[in-house]
C-alpha cells in the first residue's frame, strides 16, 4: 500500500548547482508528499526530464556547462512540461527571457520554501484540472477548437498541439469569449493570477509561439488576431 501511495506522488525534477539548496528543498517538497529527483548540472538534469516525464520542474538559471536558458530552449522543443525558474535578486533580464521562451512562473532567490511550495501547487492545479471541475460544462469547443480542462488538452481539427500551461490559459481565455478584445493586462491576469509581474512583450511571445503551434498542424491558422494597440481576440466563425 506505501508503495502505491508513493508511485501516485506527483514527481517533482529539481536542477540547481548549489548543494545546499538541493538539499533543502527536496526534503521540504518530499515532507509535502511529492516524488522529488534533483540534478546539479544542466545537461544531466535535461536528460533526466526528458527521460522520466515529470509532472513538474524548478530549473536553476545560473549554472555550469548548460545554463537554466539554455535546458528550456531544448525542453520546449520536445516537451511542455510546467517549469518554475529560479533566478538571483538582479537577474530581471533572465527572468523576462526565460518567461518568454516559456517558462510558467519564476521565483527570486533567496526565496521562501513556502512561497516556492505555493507556487508549485498553483500549476499543478493548473494543469491537473479535477474531474469535478470538468462536469461543470467548462470544457471549450468551438468550430475546429477543442480544450478540454479535466486533461489540460487542446486540439484543432482533431489533431493535438503541445501548450504549457500559461499558454493553453491564454487560448482558453481567448477562445472562451469568441469576438471580444482581451487586453495585455487581462490575458496576464487569466494566465498568470495577480502575483506576478509579466511584461507585454512576454505576452506577445507568448501568443506568436502559440500561433506557430497551430500553424504547424494547420497552415490556414488565423483565428487569434491582432489589434494594435489593443490587444488580442479570437476570431469569431463566419
Amino acid at each position: 500500500m506505501i508503495e502505491t501511495i508513493k508511485d501516485m506522488s506527483e514527481k517533482i525534477i529539481l536542477v540547481d548547482d548549489d548543494q545546499n539548496i538541493l538539499v533543502s528543498v527536496s526534503m521540504t517538497l518530499e515532507s509535502e508528499g511529492f516524488d522529488v529527483k534533483t540534478f546539479n548540472d544542466g545537461e544531466e538534469g535535461l536528460k533526466a526530464i526528458l527521460n522520466t516525464s515529470p509532472d513538474l520542474v524548478v530549473l536553476d538559471v545560473k549554472m555550469p556547462r548548460m545554463d537554466g536558458i539554455e535546458v528550456l530552449s531544448k525542453l520546449r522543443e520536445k516537451s511542455q512540461v510546467p517549469v518554475i525558474f529560479l533566478t538571483s535578486k538582479d537577474d530581471e533580464v533572465d527572468q523576462v527571457i526565460g518567461l518568454r521562451m516559456g517558462a510558467d512562473d519564476y521565483i527570486t532567490k533567496p526565496f521562501s520554501q513556502r512561497l516556492l511550495i505555493e507556487r508549485i501547487k498553483v500549476l499543478l492545479r493548473r494543469k491537473n484540472l479535477t474531474t469535478n471541475e470538468s462536469s461543470k460544462n467548462d470544457n471549450i469547443e468551438y468550430g475546429h477548437l477543442i480544450l478540454d480542462d479535466a486533461r489540460h488538452l487542446c486540439s484543432w481539427k482533431g489533431m493535438p498541439l503541445n501548450l504549457t500551461v500559461t499558454e493553453y490559459l491564454l487560448v482558453k481565455a481567448l477562445a472562451s469569449r469568441p469576438g471580444h478584445v482581451k487586453d495585455r493586462d487581462q490575458l496576464i491576469d487569466f494566465a498568470y493570477g495577480e502575483n506576478i509581474y509579466v511584461d507585454d512583450r512576454t505576452v506577445d511571445s507568448h501568443i506568436k509561439r502559440v500561433r506557430k503551434k497551430f500553424k504547424k498542424i494547420d497552415d490556414e491558422f488565423d483565428k487569434i488576431e491582432t489589434l494594435y494597440g489593443i490587444g488580442y481576440r479570437y476570431k469569431e466563425d463566419q
